[in-house]
């Protein structure tokens, strides 16, 4: 047992971490924004690379922010029956929709956001909607690293969520 709470704990970890990455990229993302505001309004003198870079840099927090949120239960859900329930059946909620729902479409976007990335690494791909060109390869890594960390951490929720449908309590 100890084996397996050191091992959702280095996954919560590990969201944590990630979290705590991507949200310095939403520096980066009001950065480029205000430089591009400023140099277009101001200056009259527009950017080729700002909007791009906002772009990833939205895209990096999404992703990397992904298992952060999910690990803090502060993700969307359509909650018309899961909020009255008591711990137990919202767990087993929780149980059903990640089999059905949860792990189905993340495996399947995990497997196609890897074979993007490493399809973008090999023809050395440049993001060809502007004129900036930038690389997408480590914009299209990231997609998968984040897809890859969620996946666990809806893993750690997982083993968590049977544990308490079956055993009546919580492993922290």
């Amino acid at each position: 047992m100890s084996t397996l709470i050191k091992f959702l704990k280095f996954i919560d970890w590990m969201s944590e971490q990630s979290g705590q990455l991507g949200k310095w990229f939403a520096i980066v993302l009001v950065l480029a924004g205000s430089y591009e505001t400023i140099s277009r309004h101001f200056f009259n003198a527009p950017t080729i690379w700002a909007y791009d870079t906002m772009c990833i840099a939205g895209g990096v927090i999404y992703m990397l922010g992904a298992s952060y949120n999910y690990r803090h239960d502060a993700h969307t859900r359509v909650d018309l029956f899961y909020t009255r329930g008591n711990p137990r059946t919202k767990a087993l909620i929780n149980v059903i929709c990640s089999i059905f729902l949860f792990f189905p479409l993340m495996i399947m976007m995990l497997k196609l956001s890897v074979t993007w990335a490493l399809k973008a690494w090999k023809i050395n791909e440049v993001m060809f909607t502007s004129f900036w060109y930038p690389p997408a390869a480590p914009y299209r890594t990231i997609f998968a690293i984040g897809l890859f960390l969620l996946i666990l951490q809806g893993l750690a929720r997982f083993i968590r969520d049977i544990y308490l449908v079956v055993k009546g309590e919580e492993i922290v």
